[in-house]
Parts: structure tokens; sequence; C-alpha cells
């Protein structure tokens, strides 16, 4: 029989838990005042930070018309959204310096969208050793930087960067 690796990832429980089925947190967070966490608002789609992170800079690229299906985007939000990709990766690489990235869509229940109404890919950017000891031990994860101060460093970064990507 083979062996299979096993992601355990008890803390996002906490987030699976609290979500409300009847109301889109990514529409609320683009249509709040607050919007703390969106880290840039183009013309058809934004990018906001996760807060329930897999790891430090975790971004979320959505639409800004709730819909579900990759399939029912416009081109120009499909151009957006690719080019908001980019942009992310690029400025995640400059201010984070990962060695990888997980990029991935989850599409319909049965995927493990926590969201399936409203269409978004995840960026998480990767490390060498990220997933360590503590949360398989402590049912800790360790994020070494608040939401705040990576927020507030990827906006003014995205003010430069969104600048070279549509030259």
């Amino acid at each position: 029989m083979d062996e299979k690796n096993i992601l355990w990832a008890p803390w996002r429980m906490g987030y699976i838990l609290k979500i409300k089925k009847d109301i889109c947190f990514l529409c609320q967070e683009y249509n709040s005042s607050k919007t703390k966490y969106i880290v840039y608002k183009g013309k058809y789609s934004f990018i906001v930070l996760n807060i329930f992170p897999y790891n430090n800079g975790h971004l979320m690229i959505s639409p800004i018309r709730h819909i579900k299906n990759i399939e029912d985007l416009s081109n120009e939000e499909f151009h957006e959204i690719w080019n908001l990709i980019v942009s992310s990766i690029r400025a995640l690489k400059k201010i984070l310096k990962p060695e990888g990235f997980n990029i991935g869509l989850n599409i319909g229940k049965v995927s493990g969208a926590g969201l399936e109404d409203h269409l978004h890919i995840h960026i998480v950017p990767r490390w060498q050793g990220d997933t360590n000891f503590m949360p398989v031990i402590s049912n800790t994860k360790v994020i070494p930087q608040s939401l705040n101060e990576i927020a507030k460093i990827l906006k003014k970064e995205f003010k430069k960067e969104i600048k070279n990507v549509y030259r």
C-alpha cells in the first residue's frame, strides 16, 4: 500500500466555522468603507489579504462582480485578473522573497471552496520549511507579520507595481 502524505491545517477550522453562508465576505470587504485588507482595487477586480492565511502574504484575487464560474468572466475581468496575478507575484517576490508559490482556484463545494459563489484565486508565498512542527505538535501556525503591517507594505508596492504592468 502506498503511503500518502497529508498536510494538516487544523487552524483553518476556525475560518470554516466562522463563515456566514448567507454573506459573501469578498463583496462585504470590497464594499466596506474600512477595507483595510484590500491592497489593490482595479476596474474589474481586486486583491485582498486572506485573514486566515496559510502563510504570510497569502493573497486572494477576485472579480468585483459576484460570479462563481471562471467561464463567466468577461474578457476585461479575465485579463485584469491575470495581470494582477503577475503583479502579485512580482510584489511578493520583492517584499517577502519567497522561494515559490501555490496559486490556485477551488471551484465548487467538492473542491474545498469555502466560498463557492464568488470566484477567487489564492496566491500563497512558500518557503523551504514553512510547514514545520508547530502546526503538527502544538496546533499553532506561525505567521511572522501582522495583517495590518503587510497590508500597508503591499498597498504601497502595488501603487508602483501596477504602473509597470500596464505600461
